[in-house]
């Protein structure tokens, strides 16, 4: 079976949330050796600064000594003259002590040829006493500048030393030799050998002259010209030594004399901690290689919290994704809900209206069989008047017609009224509509048009209206609102020997309250939580579908108001409440 889309797009968001983890680690692991290799390039630079430390007390310790034996009166005399062999022997004993007491490695007195006239290793086969030293660059230095300074390989001894050289002066300072001393660094060698790391001390020119591990002695750090080959034979200052060059690359820069450097040394390839540390004092540059020292450890656990935090943060990008796409779903699903909503809410709206209508409709089929009976009384009374206003006109009686005309156009005038509101009634009012209106006129109109039924069935009416009563909304639909109310309390008090009727309209606190109470006997308690329901109705069948009252619920709530139903003393008490409308008291 192939794999879908889906399982490929699954396997290499997988594939690519575990290389992105394998490349954090990485990073994380490079950046952690990086660190622990500057920090160990540190501690190793301030590791350097105490072995320079140690070399630099070593040769100040005797950097004074050729200056002193140089203002020895014995020694001044002897270069004054010719030194025969009974002082010369002299000569060599006080040398030797000195060079005891001191703990220098030689003690030589040059004359002004740069022959050793003297030296404190007589007694050796390789003593310096016979020998020329004219050629060695710390005597022209000495003989130009008073002092003199130069390592170098001795060329009698075979040993590497330091030389440190102070001009003798007669007694009008001219020059008369030299009082040389030789310190040899074996016990500073062996000192730093110790360790594990690799001290190693160049010259000018790049030669290592001295180290502390075998093999790296006499290496060349950079190629060296055809003068430099030239000055170092005439001189003979590494005699018989090869210099070959030492190879290496620096890998990482850590500063000006900080290196991760591959050093193909005297023990093979191997990379280094290279720290130099310049000697201007001498004109030297001490230098330490150490194996660069990063626990496995360090490294494995920066990995880990790197591929850590890589997946942590995947996964919270998946979260948010998740949540996000969550979030656009329900804001689809509300949109979608809110347009079904506002759908069934137009059509709900219109069944509303449609209900409103038909319930007018119905209501104005009662009122018109009443307006009917109304209507037709005057009607015949009309007819006698008619007949009775001819009779005056016939017998020239003017003045008597005119008075007959009076209650006929009274009476036209009242049914003229009747039928208008009756119209007015029944048109259907626009959905919405929010106006100034007085509630009291709006009360007055409906008993205006259930005035009819009142007189037939004798009812008590009992007003308490406070006007005006301003409030925003439909006056039709809260005529029929009001009409459905005073129907069912007439309805309610049907057989009743005594009818009463109150309708109350006063203010309380920031709405006006209208209620209509009767003396119908009240709802029974276990209906009165059912009242508004549409299609409810404790009428016999027939003669409602139970839907007055849920229509005008529906009216009074779109205007803002409230309708509610409770039993009175002797009936029902429905009340209606509505905002007053405060731009009137303005």
């Amino acid at each position: 079976m192939l794999p879908t889309s889906r399982t490929l797009r699954l396997s290499l968001y997988t594939l690519l949330i575990v290389a992105g983890a394998a490349l954090a680690a990485t990073l994380a692991i490079r950046h952690a050796e990086r660190q622990a290799q500057e920090e160990d390039a540190a501690r190793a630079n301030q590791q350097l600064a105490l072995y320079a430390n140690s070399l630099h007390t070593l040769i100040d310790r005797y950097r004074a000594l050729p200056a002193v034996l140089a203002l020895d009166p014995q020694l001044r005399s002897a270069l004054a003259g010719s030194v025969d062999a009974d002082e010369q022997a002299g000569l060599n004993l006080k040398l030797e002590k000195i060079n005891g007491a001191a703990q220098s490695s030689t003690l030589e007195l040059l004359d002004h040829t740069g022959l050793a006239v003297a030296a404190s290793n007589w007694r050796l086969p390789s003593s310096y006493v016979g020998h020329n030293y004219g050629f060695r660059p710390y005597f022209s230095q000495t003989r130009t500048q008073g002092t003199g300074r130069f390592y170098a390989v001795g060329v009698t001894s075979g040993i590497p030393g330091y030389f440190l050289s102070s001009a003798v002066l007669g007694d009008h300072d001219e020059f008369l030799g030299a009082m040389v001393v030789k310190l040899e660094f074996p016990e500073l060698e062996r000192e730093w050998g110790q360790g594990n790391d690799t001290l190693l001390v160049s010259d000018a020119r790049g030669i290592i002259f001295i180290a502390n591990q075998p093999g790296w002695r006499y290496r060349a750090l950079r190629p060296l010209s055809a003068s430099d080959m030239a000055e170092i034979h005439s001189t003979r200052q590494y005699d018989k030594q090869a210099l070959l060059p030492l190879t290496y690359l620096s890998l990482r820069s850590f500063d000006e004399n900080s290196d991760l450097t591959r050093v193909e040394g005297p023990q093979g390839t191997a990379d280094y901690l290279w720290e130099s540390l310049p000697l201007t004092t001498e004109g030297w540059t001490l230098h330490l290689l150490r194996h660069p020292q990063v626990a496995f450890e360090d490294l494995r656990n920066a990995g880990l919290a790197a591929a850590g935090v890589w997946l942590a943060l995947v996964f919270l990008l998946l979260f948010l994704n998740q949540r996000w796409r969550l979030a656009k779903m329900r804001q689809r699903s509300r949109a979608e809900l809110e347009q079904l909503v506002e759908e069934r809410t137009r059509d709900l709206r219109t069944a509303q209206d449609g209900l409103v209508q038909s319930a007018k409709l119905a209501a104005l089929g009662q009122m018109s069989a009443a307006l009917a009976h109304e209507i037709n009384q005057p009607l015949t009374a009309q007819r006698m008047q008619l007949a009775t206003l001819r009779l005056l006109l016939d017998h020239g009686r003017v003045d008597d017609a005119y008075k007959a005309l009076k209650p006929v156009d009274e009476m036209l005038t009242r049914m003229a009224s009747l039928t208008g509101h009756l119209k007015t009634f029944a048109r259907k009012s626009p959905s919405g509509l929010r106006e100034r209106l007085d509630l009291a006129t709006v009360v007055d109109q409906s008993l205006q048009l259930l005035d009819a039924r009142l007189r037939d069935e004798q009812v008590s009416l009992v007003l308490h209206l406070a006007r005006p009563a301003w409030v925003r909304g439909d006056a039709i639909r809260l005529e029929q609102v009001l009409i459905n109310l005073l129907r069912n309390a007439l309805d309610a008090m049907h057989g009743k020997p005594c009818k009463r009727l109150e309708i109350r309209l006063e203010a309380d606190e920031q709405l006006w309250r209208l209620s209509v109470s009767d003396n119908g006997g009240g709802i029974a308690e276990e209906h009165l939580g059912q009242v508004f329901d549409p299609f409810f109705t404790t009428k016999p069948v027939g003669d409602g579908l139970g839907l007055g009252l849920a229509v005008s619920f529906a009216i009074v709530h779109e205007s803002g108001g409230r309708l509610s139903a409770e039993n009175g003393d002797s009936g029902a008490v429905f009340s209606l409440t509505l905002p007053i409308d405060l731009e009137a008291h303005i």
